[in-house]
């Protein structure tokens, strides 16, 4: 006889409609506290039975989707449970600083995040040692042990060491020597930044599978930006430049080189104009948006003294010009 959806949404002590986030949590929250490697009471089993079953007839449903509240969304959708998650293991999350160029910020990029990290023992579910049946030798099965005393005082007694207090026997775990961690495994993982993230934002990679058998990993990326020599970006993505060029290149309407955050790029000056705008070299105003303007402002240079030959060029310069004088008053 099949479950209600109603049903399953109560063995999880959820009201129907929850949603997946809600749901994985009840799930583990549950897992934690009757895995049979953890709970040696006589219905831990059947409790597992009953927890799993619920689980499985919702996410056979379907989960009910819901917008997070966060303002930073996620790079990719939730998965479906991993294994890892089946054993009621989220994935292991990483917090990375990722360094960007302006450049890169501003039109996407691909970065290959790369490192080591160590899951719980699968053996003794981080436990590192597992409870045997029968009492524990050193403290007799009392969770206590009497302390030695000087005369006329009142003896004390100490948790036991050998078992934390709990007075069961316990074996230490030999997959993890008792350290209750995995070997540590090297993990690589490919992100695609999406262009116009800004300094501060934080970018969610949802869990990745990192080798056969161990634990899957999800990144927190905290993106920050370096400084550019040139460009300067503003709120609105707006790039801002100011550069020195050449006076007498600006007084001909020469062509000069400018750089943007395509590269450099071609600019047409004119002699009666300091501020130019590039039209969608800017930097995205939104996350994925369009690309706003950079404002290019020219400084026209020149030398503090003219050699001979400028100043020849020069005198031959004002004798073409035509620049018609007012008449002098008698």
């Amino acid at each position: 006889m099949g479950w209600g959806t109603d049903k399953a949404y109560a063995e999880l002590g959820l009201a129907q409609g929850a949603t997946e986030a809600e749901v994985k949590a009840a799930w583990r929250r549950l897992v934690s506290r009757w895995h049979p490697d953890r709970n040696d009471s006589e219905e831990a089993v059947g409790m597992m039975q009953r927890i799993n079953r619920a689980f499985e007839h919702i996410r056979a449903m379907g989960f009910t989707s819901a917008v997070a509240p966060s303002r930073e969304p996620t790079q990719e959708p939730t998965p479906t449970p991993t294994p890892d998650e089946a054993r009621g293991e989220p994935p292991q999350v990483v917090r990375r600083k990722v360094r960007l160029s302006l450049e890169e910020a501003a039109l996407g990029c691909i970065r290959t995040m790369q490192g080591k990290l160590s899951s719980a023992c699968r053996s003794c579910d981080g436990a590192g040692y597992h409870v045997l049946q029968g009492a524990c030798t050193a403290c007799e099965g009392d969770g206590l042990l009497r302390q030695p005393t000087w005369y006329g005082w009142k003896p004390s007694k100490l948790a036991c060491q050998s078992c934390e207090g709990s007075g069961r026997a316990r074996q230490v775990c030999a997959a993890c020597d008792g350290t209750g961690r995995s070997e540590p495994q090297h993990y690589k993982v490919a992100v695609r930044i999406p262009h116009g993230v800004r300094q501060g934002d934080v970018l969610h990679v949802n869990g990745r599978p990192v080798s056969a058998g161990m634990q899957s990993v999800a990144l927190e990326l905290h993106i920050a930006l370096a400084p550019h020599p040139f460009l300067t970006l503003g709120e609105d993505g707006t790039i801002q430049s100011e550069m020195p060029v050449d006076g007498f290149a600006w007084i001909g309407n020469r062509t000069v080189q400018v750089p943007t955050l395509s590269g450099w790029q071609p600019l047409r000056l004119r002699r009666d104009q300091t501020r130019y705008r590039l039209h969608a070299q800017g930097f995205p105003s939104t996350r994925r948006g369009p690309r706003a303007d950079q404002v290019v402002t020219v400084r026209p240079v020149f030398p503090d003294q003219f050699s001979t030959d400028q100043d020849i060029l020069l005198d031959q310069l004002i004798a073409t010009s035509e620049v018609e004088m007012p008449p002098r008053r008698p």
